[in-house]
């Protein structure tokens, strides 16, 4: 949000959570019958390393729209954390969750 915190970068982490059944991927146990988690956080730092936002809820927004590209996603949660945020008091993490369902 302010111009310093762009100049001099800041450290963001992600949780995610995804919502989808497992059956096929534990039967089989093969990777490609479930969400590659390798190639799912490729597309997630893809994004944080992206375009700048002004807001972590954006930030949240659009990662979570990359979670829900994969069809078998039923739902995910993604959680955005930014321990350096700029407060002048004592803290431990800031952070914004947001969850959404497939429609």
């Amino acid at each position: 949000m302010y111009d310093f915190e762009r100049a001099e970068g800041q450290d963001f982490l992600i949780d995610v959570t995804l919502e989808l059944d497992l059956a096929k991927a534990a039967a089989t146990d093969d990777v490609a019958d479930t969400v590659h988690y390798g190639e799912l956080a490729e597309k997630l730092v893809a994004v944080v390393a992206g375009e700048p936002v002004n807001l972590i809820e954006t930030l949240a927004d659009r990662l979570l729209t990359v979670c829900l590209d994969d069809s078998r996603v039923g739902a995910a949660t993604v959680t955005v954390h930014k321990p350096q945020a700029p407060i002048p008091h004592e803290f431990a993490d800031v952070a914004v969750t947001v969850h959404r369902t497939r429609r």
